[in-house]
């Protein structure tokens, strides 16, 4: 791939706690010691301590085919801020959890939370008022390959002396099935939820550059995308991790049919995908089809 990986910083320490984010993961927007807000998803998150290494490699890998994904970082909580912040715990069953201290996952957060606005939805008669609508495609693409088995998340943001949104797509931590790692893959699954962000695809250019970038990709640019993950987010299991992305790797030559299954759905999600009627081509006399030295 030729973009590269977002950067990673080896020492990012959360410094304060701001508000519990919405969503299964039950993550928490954090003020960090680079100064920045984040988005911190903890090991013991009630979905599965997976979650954080597939948003970690996913988001790399989204971010090196050029889509609009948050940074993601490695971010230390430690035990004085748990135990002397309240609001940072897991709710399951009734019972209120710590968040567990360490290495956690971090996503930048998307916006300035003092005065920009964020949203997770947007009708569709404000689709001309998004910037960067044909980044859906590309991102279909991307959910595609990694079987992304949540329907694609993503946030509209607008700086506050601004008219217009940008898209951001966010929460990878499906991607990879979740905490299974294999890849079930489904019409479905990985795609946005309205249709009005694909009615602009009128063939393959639509899915460009991200689908060729994946289809490209060779194995070594994977392992990169995986480099400074903590273990503890997988068990440790290399043979697991080596296995998801060997996989990953061989299911590039899959990506259009997938995206073909999708199309050919009853959902009609490309009803302006032009069909270029087939062209009879002559035969050519056998000597031209022989190779010569």
């Amino acid at each position: 791939m030729p973009g590269s990986t977002s950067t990673i910083h080896r020492k990012l320490y959360a410094t304060q706690h701001i508000r519990r984010m919405r969503g299964g993961a039950q993550s928490h927007l954090m003020r960090a010691s680079d100064g920045h807000y984040y988005v911190v998803k903890f090991q013991n998150n009630p979905q599965h301590p997976r979650v954080l290494a597939n948003e970690f490699l996913a988001s790399r890998i989204g971010f090196c085919l050029g889509l609009p994904m948050p940074h993601v970082n490695v971010i230390e909580v430690s035990d004085w801020l748990i135990q002397n912040t309240p609001e940072l715990c897991i709710e399951t069953a009734g019972m209120r959890i710590p968040c567990r201290s360490g290495l956690q996952l971090a996503c930048r957060y998307v916006a300035d939370p003092e005065c920009d606005m964020v949203l997770d939805y947007l009708p569709e008669s404000m689709a001309a008022n998004i910037d960067n609508l044909e980044m859906f495609p590309p991102c279909l693409a991307f959910d595609k390959w990694t079987c992304n088995a949540d329907g694609r998340q993503a946030v509209f943001t607008r700086p506050s002396q601004y008219r217009r949104f940008r898209t951001t797509f966010i929460d990878q931590g499906y991607c990879f099935n979740a905490g299974n790692w294999d890849f079930p893959d489904m019409a479905l699954r990985g795609v946005y939820y309205r249709n009005y962000v694909y009615r602009h695809v009128a063939g393959w250019d639509a899915f460009e550059p991200a689908l060729s970038l994946a289809e490209q990709v060779e194995l070594h640019q994977l392992w990169q995308c995986a480099s400074h993950m903590p273990k503890q987010w997988y068990d440790g299991n290399q043979d697991g991790l080596r296995r998801l992305l060997e996989t990953l790797h061989k299911r590039r030559s899959m990506i259009r049919d997938l995206i073909t299954q999708f199309r050919q759905h009853e959902r009609n999600p490309f009803p302006n995908w032009k069909h270029t009627p087939q062209v009879a081509v002559p035969d050519l006399p056998a000597d031209t089809l022989e190779c010569r030295a």
